[in-house]
């Protein structure tokens, strides 16, 4: 015995979900991609950023004798106290100044073409052994 519902409406596909589906996999496909051509070893391009330079500087003689100097050069070699030093060893002489004297300054010289990851990688290790007051030098302007 069949039962009489009413209406026998035919099923119809929602055209709004399916345009939804093909536009996340568009945007699914167009994201993959870009990173398909990054990991394929192509060249990230890079923001033309130039490192302003300061009108007011201070010299090396200027800054309080007790200040820890810690460069990092262009190819991001990392100087404590004008010797080249590893990670390790700077996290080491870090640690032992850290122990000596907690309020010790640290002055970041950075050269201009340096990275800036390098840059921030001593600050970290400054901070991490507790050494908070960091100043990072720049040269005077011309």
């Amino acid at each position: 015995m069949r039962i009489d519902l009413g209406n026998d409406e035919e099923p119809e596909i929602g055209l709004i979900a399916l345009i939804d589906c093909i536009f996340f996999l568009l945007m699914f496909f167009m994201v993959a991609t870009s990173f398909k051509n990054q990991a394929a070893g192509q060249p990230q391009k890079a923001l033309p950023i130039h490192v302003p330079q300061s009108s007011v500087s201070l010299d090396r003689q200027a800054a309080a004798p007790n200040t820890l100097v810690v460069g990092v050069d262009a190819k991001g070699v990392v100087y404590w106290r004008d010797d080249p030093v590893s990670i390790e060893v700077l996290r080491q002489h870090l640690h032992e100044e850290a122990q000596r004297d907690p309020d010790a300054a640290v002055r970041i010289d950075g050269d201009a073409q340096a990275s800036y990851q390098e840059i921030i990688h001593v600050v970290d290790l400054c901070q991490f052994e507790g050494l908070t007051k960091i100043a990072l030098r720049a040269r005077e302007g011309r």
